[in-house]
């Protein structure tokens, strides 16, 4: 995989491009003028693991929650702008620390004009987000509804930001189809050097949402390209969390946590790996070390997933299994001693320390 260096973007204290690790966003579903429930839910998509989240900024009436949610906001806010201008020259001055806005959408010359002189002032980003479904008409009777076109609406839009003689630019384009996605995000990535913020738009509910997520967006993050990642997903926005999570680690762009590897089992298994995948799964929730631990139901790939793995089970035919920490074989013991000494391993690794034969 290589990753193509990008232009570097800071939004408040994070930072997107420059090779630097993947950004998870998320976006919050209360309505801002409740200002509690608003916090509330941005601090909840902090502990689960996002570090940018955007607010829609629908109207003036909004001003006043709208800085006092910034002023208790631990993370990056951004404002999400739709069609009227002003809002986005508002945004910075009331301390959002990036606009995501179409200049499509924005109207004329001069207003757009506006909107850089105050990200200027105020130091802060403009992400440019076309989705399929706001194409010009111009550029959809020329493209179609097709990758090209939402490239190319999007490098235009940034064009313009650039005639101001602005940069601090962030490309998105999303449609709700995974296959147009992926498509549009590679040709931006091989004409821009504009850090790329991903996702499938509208992609769904539950499962079939966090799926098409998945092969959208971890898709293009195996292929290097993304810098900053948001799982649109029908509902609460912690699912998104959990979700972005997991692609990233999948993906091989997030090095951090703890990668689970089991057996899908057949007739060999003899132990309940299902339920000790599920333990183990919630155990190392909240761990941040990197880890590979991997489960295994026989003694077919066992061993050799163990060869890769900081911590293995390979289970066996006579009520027993082997536990292994790098390919070593650490101890044999019975089934049911199996949970209690994974976690046991789990937490000596996680703390940092390495552990032999002889001292376990």
């Amino acid at each position: 995989m290589h990753i193509k260096k990008k232009k570097t973007v800071l939004v408040g204290n994070i930072k997107l491009g420059g090779n630097d690790s993947v950004v998870i966003q998320s976006m919050t579903n209360t309505k801002n003028c409740d200002v509690e429930a608003t916090i509330a839910q941005i601090e909840s998509l902090q502990k689960a693991g996002c570090q940018i989240v955007r607010l829609a900024f629908c109207n003036v009436d909004e001003i006043k929650a709208l800085k006092t949610i910034i002023k208790n906001s631990k993370i990056p806010l951004v404002a999400d702008i739709q069609f009227d201008y002003k809002l986005a020259v508002i945004a910075g001055d009331i301390g959002f620390s990036g606009i995501r806005f179409n200049p499509g959408n924005i109207g004329s010359e001069r207003a757009i004009a506006e909107v850089v002189a105050s990200a200027k002032a105020n130091k802060i980003p403009i992400r440019v987000g076309v989705n399929l479904g706001s194409l010009e008409k111009d550029i959809e009777k020329q493209y179609g509804r097709t990758a090209e076109a939402l490239a190319t609406s999007c490098l235009n839009h940034a064009s313009i930001l650039e005639r101001h003689s602005f940069y601090d630019i962030v490309l998105s384009v999303k449609a709700s189809d995974a296959k147009t996605t992926i498509e549009a995000n590679r040709i931006l990535h091989n004409k821009s050097d504009y850090p790329l913020h991903i996702g499938i738009t509208e992609s769904g509910f539950g499962q079939y949402g966090a799926i098409k997520s998945a092969v959208g967006i971890g898709g293009l993050l195996a292929d290097g390209i993304g810098d900053t990642i948001r799982v649109s997903l029908t509902g609460n926005p912690i699912d998104e969390i959990a979700v972005a999570k997991m692609i990233l680690r999948a993906s091989g762009r997030c090095k951090s946590g703890v990668e689970i590897v089991s057996c899908p089992t057949c007739a060999r298994c003899n132990i309940d790996l299902s339920f000790l995948a599920s333990e183990i799964a919630e155990f190392v929730g909240e761990i941040d070390t990197p880890l590979k631990i991997a489960l295994m139901g026989c003694v077919v790939n066992g061993p050799g997933e163990a060869k890769d793995a900081d911590i293995a089970l390979c289970g066996g035919s006579d009520g027993r299994c082997v536990l292994y920490e790098k390919g070593i074989k650490i101890k044999t013991m019975l089934v049911e001693e199996a949970l209690a000494e994974l976690k046991k391993l789990i937490i000596k690794l996680s703390a940092g320390d390495r552990v032999s034969p002889l001292q376990f």
